[in-house]
């Protein structure tokens, strides 16, 4: 089959690789409808995120038809169209019975070597180095999915593949991080990071009940849809985000704040933004905190920030002091996908949104190579890629 191959920082290709097949019980084999590339993607493209082999199989946004099951599988058969969740979780484990199935205790073959890094080892994820698993992803025309009766669930009859392909990341990504620090009616809210997740963020703000949101970027496509959605938008190209914020809300400050950027958080121009290339350049600081500083300092005392983006390793220059003293709440981590696709599936069958505004590029895998890159330069006023292997 195709495939969309690592093969070291900055360079992707597309490949002939071997078909999967099954290898446990509760697995099946999934024909590729539709996969898109994801902005936690670029991390391993850019060389952030350890653990990355020649040759590994990318991408864990995807959907499609099953052609082959398992003997253990129950809940589906060949022919059903499904969507499959980034994270690959047991369904039996302590974390799993609460619903928090990004941290699985038994799917990351790998976790030995996140022990190292974290102390306790999250669960695996498809595509995403051999820090979580070592697992195929699914930029290819086939992949194998383990655990099925766990993650899949199936696609309503008739609904296009770009209404409902977000829900395997970023539409619960942007919910989760909205949720988990308890938006709601009355609620001003800012987002950092104007790109996919921070979108799905600003709409379910507003789906929380939020009564103002600010949306930050410093692109002005992504900053335009922001404004279609019904954000206040602040550019931070010309304008200081705390000051702009303090203007616009009569000096109070949001009370819920979102990074929904992580760790390759540009920054303005300013000092920390240098030291912050400089470090990571040196490879003496794993990630960019730009963003997460920034929400830190412009969260109202008493309030939230959560952090949607991904963040790898250590940072430097931690305003600790700030969110010590404003007694502000942090949230953060990997989404726990299952957990919310059925209720988003709703809000998309109600016709309350549909996702695929976000996508601005379409193409198949051979274009994959060239979308990385447009991606990650931002050119063309992209914001999403999806493909039709």
């Amino acid at each position: 089959m195709r495939a969309i191959t690592f093969q070291g920082t900055g360079k992707v290709q597309v490949d002939n690789v071997d078909d999967p097949t099954i290898e446990e019980p509760g697995d099946i084999v999934l024909k590729v409808s539709s996969t898109a590339i994801c902005g936690s993607d670029l991390h391993l493209y850019d060389g952030f995120i350890p653990e990355m082999r020649k040759g590994d199989i990318l991408g864990h946004e995807f959907m499609g038809e099953i052609v082959a099951v398992g003997s253990g599988v129950t809940g589906f058969r060949q022919g059903d169209r499904v969507l499959v969740p980034f994270n690959i979780a047991c369904g039996q484990c302590d974390f799993c019975r609460l619903d928090a199935f990004a941290l699985c205790d038994t799917t990351n073959r790998d976790k030995e070597k996140v022990e190292a890094m974290y102390g306790q080892s999250p669960g695996g994820m498809f595509g995403y180095s051999h820090l979580f698993g070592g697992y195929a992803g699914g930029q290819a025309e086939y992949v194998r999915v383990p655990h099925a009766d766990v993650g899949l669930v199936k696609v309503p009859e008739g609904v296009p593949d770009e209404r409902v392909l977000f829900l395997t990341d970023i539409f619960p990504t942007g919910y989760q991080a909205a949720e988990q620090i308890g938006v709601g009616p009355g609620d001003t809210v800012a987002v950092w990071g104007c790109g996919p997740v921070g979108q799905f963020a600003i709409l379910s703000a507003f789906l929380l009940g939020a009564e103002r949101v600010f949306a930050l970027d410093f692109e002005p496509e992504r900053l335009a849809k922001a404004r279609e959605a019904g954000a206040e938008t602040i550019d931070q190209s010309s304008e200081d985000s705390f000051d702009r914020l303090s203007e616009l809300t009569g000096g109070k400050l949001p009370n819920r704040c979102i990074d929904a950027v992580g760790m390759e958080a540009h920054g303005a121009s300013t000092i920390g933004a240098i030291y912050d290339r400089a470090k990571t350049a040196l490879m003496q600081e794993t990630d960019r905190p730009n963003a997460l500083r920034d929400a830190i300092m412009c969260c109202r005392k008493g309030g939230s920030v959560s952090i949607p983006g991904v963040y790898a390793g250590v940072v430097d220059k931690f305003p600790i002091g700030a969110a010590f003293g404003k007694g502000l709440t942090l949230r953060g981590g990997q989404t726990h996908t299952r957990a919310y696709m059925e209720r988003l599936l709703a809000h998309i069958e109600a016709g309350r949104i549909d996702p695929s505004f976000i996508i601005t590029h379409r193409g198949t895998l051979e274009d994959g190579p060239g979308f990385y890159r447009t991606f990650r330069d931002k050119k063309d006023d992209c914001i999403k890629c999806v493909m039709t292997p």
